[in-house]
């Protein structure tokens, strides 16, 4: 995500987060199991979370897309068909300062913006529970020509008067796994997270996952709005301008496949052998192989995979490595099981999103304090 304020207000307890314009990122070294907890999940906000009186609340459904509009309050939501849906949740600009570490890339090239500036931490894993978001829209009648969803948050951003809001395509907003979220890792949704009710996207870049649900719009035409015509756009030198559209480049959607080590960036170990732990993803397909190289990806060794393998979730993955003093690097690299494969170059854009290369996670490995440490 990116940030157009400098600074926000956060409802949660900021101690041990890094604090960003906007933004509160995990040290991604601190994430050590499968689900995120909420209270150490990252926030990205462009303002003050709005303050919602329950009682008062409710979600209204229309547009030229709809046979009627409706309006559902939170018990109404209740009352529909619950699902759980683990899925993992992550920024396009997660990673993003590694254009500049790793490629060399300068950031920056929207000065009109203030991009946050994230690291590796703008990532976390949760059970999501709520409505099917195509079960909302039955109820409403969505007509077969409809075209696109948009869901309108209660936060307000550049977009002016109306709520933060980015729309989705019919078929997306249809999938049985895309969700009008009313609760997080079993309770509801913190105040930071979109409460009452927030939109999950599995599988896409978290700005479609839009917070604090005010409307949903169904239109049968085509919408243009801030966020995918400015926003969340890749432009620049390898990115030409789309001809015959008002956007300044080519929208995002979906993630990428992607995997990390859970370690401080660089990160400083005692001499010895150590466990190193990682996470890795794919935009709905399960892992199929993480693999891991000390060598800059010369020669490569099969990594374990530590929890379960689902679809939208992320992986858990660990292997063993004997570290001698000195400066050392260490690469991971994912294949999904539709065969994609995480790249060795990424085309830089503009807006740093979307930094999926498998790279170099530098170390400095000191002298062991005790024989065979373990890490």
């Amino acid at each position: 995500m990116s940030s157009n304020r400098a600074d926000a207000a956060f409802a949660k307890d900021t101690t041990g987060f890094i604090r960003l314009p906007g933004a509160l990122e995990m040290p991604f070294e601190t994430q050590d199991g499968y689900i995120t907890p909420n209270e150490r999940f990252f926030v990205c906000s462009v303002g003050t979370p709005p303050v919602v009186d329950l009682d008062r609340w409710s979600l209204a459904v229309g547009g030229d897309g709809v046979t009627q509009a409706i309006t559902l309050d939170y018990r109404s939501l209740k009352s529909m068909p619950q699902v759980d849906l683990p899925a993992f949740l992550e920024c396009a600009g997660n990673h993003r300062v590694l254009f500049e570490e790793v490629s060399g890339e300068v950031l920056d090239r929207r000065p009109h913006m203030t991009e946050v500036r994230w690291r590796l931490g703008a990532i976390g894993m949760a059970v999501w529970s709520g409505v099917r978001l195509r079960d909302v829209l039955q109820a409403a009648g969505i007509r077969k020509d409809a075209h696109h969803i948009c869901p309108v948050g209660l936060d307000r951003g550049y977009e002016g008067e109306d709520g933060i809001k980015v729309p989705l395509p019919v078929q997306k907003a249809m999938h049985p796994d895309t969700l009008i979220a009313l609760g997080m890792n079993g309770v509801p949704l913190p105040a930071d997270h979109g409460f009452p009710a927030r939109l999950i996207v599995p599988g896409w870049v978290g700005t479609y996952s839009i917070k604090w649900l005010d409307r949903i719009d169904v239109t049968r035409t085509h919408q243009w709005v801030y966020r995918n015509t400015e926003l969340y756009v890749l432009s620049g030198d390898a990115y030409p301008k789309p001809e015959g559209s008002p956007a300044k480049g080519i929208g995002i959607t979906e993630q990428t496949i992607k995997s990390a080590l859970a370690l401080p960036w660089p990160a400083s170990l005692p001499a010895g052998r150590h466990r190193l732990f990682g996470y890795a993803h794919s935009p709905g397909a399960e892992i199929a192989l993480v693999e891991w190289s000390a060598d800059g990806g010369a020669t490569w060794s099969p990594a374990d995979i530590l929890s379960e393998n689902r679809i939208w979730a992320w992986v858990r993955f660990a292997f063993d490595w004997q570290a001698a003093p000195g400066r050392h690097a260490i690469r991971t690299r994912a294949t999904d099981r539709a065969g994609r494969i995480q790249p060795d170059r990424v085309p830089f854009n503009d807006g740093g999103y979307l930094f999926n290369k498998s790279h170099d996670h530098p170390l400095h490995i000191g002298h062991a304090a005790t024989a065979g440490h373990d890490e």
